[in-house]
């Protein structure tokens, strides 16, 4: 399992994509999951910028990974992001027979995040909203990743600046570090 970091509009959606693409490997995203659902209550959450309950993260992560076991590599793209969720994750995890062979970090300049979703046009997307997710981000990334490494997980921390494609060019070199080609 890949797991890709970062706040929003970090690139993770594309990247795992493109890897999804690329390799044949299943990309779950839970915010692509959130933003599909038909509950209001999510996209009231969602409007504000707060954090889905971790209780209805965990069924929806289940429910996707469930439906995935086909497939030898999963890219996770927007869980965990908290060190509780990253607790359950890894039992979750040693509990079927899975792991985690890599967490990639994307590093963006928080003006260049605000760059980005300034033109992607989502609801949550106003700059208030995006300062509020950052500061929320920078809040548990710290715990989650501290977590991960307690646990041996190999973390690599990359450029995420740049064109797609030389972002894509470093995730790769670091997948075929890892043997994961």
């Amino acid at each position: 399992m890949i797991i890709f970091f970062g706040p929003a509009g970090a690139g993770k959606s594309i990247q795992g994509q493109m890897l999804s693409a690329r390799h044949g490997w299943r990309w779950l995203s839970t915010g692509q999951m959130f933003r599909d659902s038909k509950d209001p209550e999510i996209h009231r959450i969602l409007g504000t910028g707060d954090l889905i309950s971790d209780e209805l993260t965990y069924e929806v992560v289940d429910e996707s990974i469930r439906k995935s076991a086909d497939f030898k590599h999963l890219i996770i793209d927007g869980f965990p992001r908290t060190k509780p969720q990253a607790e359950w994750l890894l039992g979750y995890l040693e509990s079927n027979n899975r792991t985690i062979d890599i967490v990639v970090v994307l590093e963006v300049p928080e003006s260049e995040i605000q760059r980005r979703l300034s033109v992607r046009g989502r609801m949550e997307d106003t700059p208030e909203i995006i300062s509020k997710r950052m500061n929320i981000y920078r809040k548990e990334m710290y715990p989650v990743l501290s977590y991960f490494a307690e646990n041996a997980v190999k973390i690599v921390h990359l450029d995420g600046t740049g064109s797609v494609g030389e972002v894509h060019d470093r995730i790769q070199a670091e997948l075929e570090t890892c043997q994961l080609d």
